[in-house]
Parts: C-alpha cells; sequence; structure tokens
C-alpha cells in the first residue's frame, strides 16, 4: 500500500530575518547623504513597522531601501501592507506598514477550490492559517506547488512540512 505524501500551503516570515532587515535599512539611512538629516526612524512593532520621517519624498526612498533589504534577505515584498501616510507631530510623516502573516478563509477556499477542480487526486483541507495538501504521488504535489505558485495573492506564500 502507498503512503500519503502532503505539505502545508502557509504564508509567514522569519522574524529574525526582519529584525536584519530594518537594522540594515536604518543603517543606510542614516548613511545615504539626502537621508541622513531627516531624522528617520524605523520602528518594528508585534506585527506592524512604523517608518517616522520628514516628508513624502524621504518615505518614498526609505519603503524603497526597506523592500530592496527585505528581496536581499529572502523576504518577499508582498509581506509589507502598506497604510496611508499621516501627518505627525512637527510636520513630519508617519506610515504604518502592517505584516501579512497567515492564509485568509478566501484565499485558502479559493485554494482548495483550485485544487479539488484541477487536481483530481489531490485532497486538499483548511487547516486554520494555513492549507494541507496531500496525495499519494509526489509529481501530483509538485504539479500543485507550481499552480498555487503560479497563483497570484497578495500575500507570500511558502510551502511547509513536505513528506
Amino acid at each position: 500500500m502507498a503512503s500519503t505524501n502532503s505539505f502545508d500551503v502557509v504564508s509567514d516570515f522569519d522574524r529574525q530575518e526582519l529584525v536584519n532587515t530594518i537594522d540594515q535599512a536604518l543603517r543606510d539611512v542614516k548613511t545615504r547623504y539626502d537621508l541622513k538629516d531627516t531624522k528617520t526612524t524605523i520602528e518594528l512593532g508585534e506585527d506592524t513597522i512604523t517608518i517616522n520621517t520628514a516628508s513624502d519624498f524621504t518615505l518614498d526612498a526609505v519603503q524603497t531601501i526597506l523592500v530592496t533589504k527585505a528581496v536581499k534577505r529572502s523576504l518577499s515584498p508582498k509581506l509589507f501592507d502598506y497604510g496611508d501616510p499621516e501627518s505627525a507631530s512637527g510636520g513630519r510623516i508617519r506610515q504604518v506598514i502592517t505584516l501579512r502573516r497567515g492564509i485568509s478563509k478566501d484565499d485558502a477556499k479559493k485554494i482548495t477550490k483550485m485544487v479539488k477542480t484541477d487536481f483530481k487526486k489531490v485532497q486538499a483541507s483548511i487547516q486554520g492559517d494555513s492549507v494541507r495538501v496531500s496525495s499519494k504521488s509526489k509529481d501530483d504535489l509538485q504539479a500543485v506547488m507550481q499552480a498555487i505558485r503560479d497563483l497570484d495573492f497578495p500575500m507570500p506564500i511558502q510551502f511547509n512540512n513536505y513528506r
């Protein structure tokens, strides 16, 4: 009897890599000539990043630096959900970036529906904020992984527990 193979579809990130990304971005902001005197801060909360800077121009530059450093550390740019810039005290600008973690119920339903319609020998089930996909054939699981990668989701997608 053949054993069942499976993997989990998740949306998560390595917190330590994010901490290192923010440290590198702050170091870059403090040494760049055009951003040096802006007194820009980047603060990491539990599930948010807060940028406080002098103007819209510097906010765009800091966002670009943050995304560049994140990509170099293998973090997806889809991780960041940018809020609207708001005025802060002293004529400064503050922006809160929410960190995306977990697959929403709607996206999980979309994944399971796609798997059940396109792959007849593969089962998918929603388990909290992840989706478990299982099949007897590893080739079918590889095809499902590629199909999920081809779908465009607003959050980063990873595959864990491949057995």
